[in-house]
């Protein structure tokens, strides 16, 4: 293994991204990527996670050079914050609340959405909503903060996106789900209870730790970042 790699794999270590599942949790088309089992938790292969991190990132890489949309799935209250923070340094379209059912597959009917959001903070911006009586302006701004929650992320997204870069593909299910009958890609953080074989470009992590989470969003989403340039 290579200085760069054993470098890789104790920054990993270091994030806590070896530590999966209890053994009673374990998905068995993840055991290709478990190195041991200690204390009844899966301690997963830090070197193979590295390998295929690398590959993740090359695509991401790719993703940014040919001007491709990334779109960003991460809906971990803990993290969200931190997401749309990333993101929004980025100007990559993100999901941070709840993915919206028929993201993919009714695409025009959020886009109308998205559309309404923008076009309701112009009208505020431009002092539109002054000739309205209080109530009214009270009700405007109720419906401005609930669609900006939910749609504020794709503002940047004019056309469905290339790929997909998910964290927890167990809670992000309908969006694997929609993105694999649009065969869409999707890189993702895949821990030791899901099936990873159903992602392009699995990491093998672990999904549930602040630090983990937040060193993967760092490398996919800087790297797809810095090659947008």
């Amino acid at each position: 293994m290579s200085n760069k790699n054993n470098n890789l794999v104790e920054e990993l270590f270091q994030a806590g991204a070896h530590i999966g599942h209890k053994t009673n949790r374990v998905h068995p088309k993840a055991k290709k990527y478990i190195y041991t089992i200690q204390n009844g938790v899966s301690i997963i292969d830090l070197v193979k996670t590295a390998e295929l991190l690398e590959k993740a990132k090359q695509f991401a890489k790719d993703l940014g050079q040919e001007k491709k949309k990334l779109l960003v799935v991460v809906t971990k209250r803990l993290n969200s914050v931190y997401t749309q923070e990333l993101c929004q340094k980025y100007g990559i379209p993100h999901i941070t609340m709840k993915w919206p059912a028929g993201l993919l597959t009714n695409f025009e009917m959020i886009s109308k959405n998205v559309k309404k959001l923008k076009q309701m903070r112009e009208d505020k911006d431009k002092g539109e909503w002054n000739k309205f009586v209080k109530h009214e302006q009270t009700n405007l701004n109720k419906l401005l903060v609930r669609l900006n929650k939910f749609y504020g992320g794709l503002e940047n997204l004019e056309k469905l996106p290339d790929a997909l870069f998910v964290i927890d593909i167990r809670k992000e299910k309908n969006a694997v789900e929609e993105s694999r009958e649009f065969n869409i890609p999707v890189i993702a953080v895949v821990d030791t209870n899901v099936n990873p074989d159903i992602i392009q470009y699995p990491i093998p992590a672990n999904d549930d730790s602040i630090t983990s989470i937040q060193f993967f969003m760092n490398q996919i989403i800087e790297t797809y970042a810095t090659a947008l340039k």
